[in-house]
């Protein structure tokens, strides 16, 4: 298995959960958790909101303007938390950049 890419995370970023990784909802518990290989992350429920936006599509200024209107927040806020969440993630290796599609 490939390493991880380490990401750099900022608002042009598209990130997205590895393909050893997914955000599932545990019924047992009634948590969502992210599961990868021999760990288990359960994010609080921000957190998983921000998730359930890493599509790979989606830059992290997208999900940050989403945000903003949803929670009629400041968007600077916002944006502050959200990248340094992402990137506490990635450095975790829950996330990385979406690849560029080739044609």
């Amino acid at each position: 298995m490939a390493a991880p890419r380490n990401i750099s995370v900022s608002e042009t970023s598209r990130p997205v959960l590895p393909r050893h990784a997914k955000l599932k909802f545990d019924e047992t518990r009634q948590v969502w958790v992210i599961l990868a290989p021999e760990r288990v992350l359960a994010p609080d429920a921000i957190a998983v909101e921000v998730l359930k936006l890493c599509d790979g599509v989606r830059s992290v200024g997208a999900m940050v303007d989403e945000l903003a209107a949803k929670y009629a927040a400041p968007r600077e806020a916002i944006a502050t938390d959200v990248v340094a969440m992402l990137q506490d993630l990635a450095d975790k290796g829950f996330l990385t950049q979406a690849r560029e599609k080739t044609s």
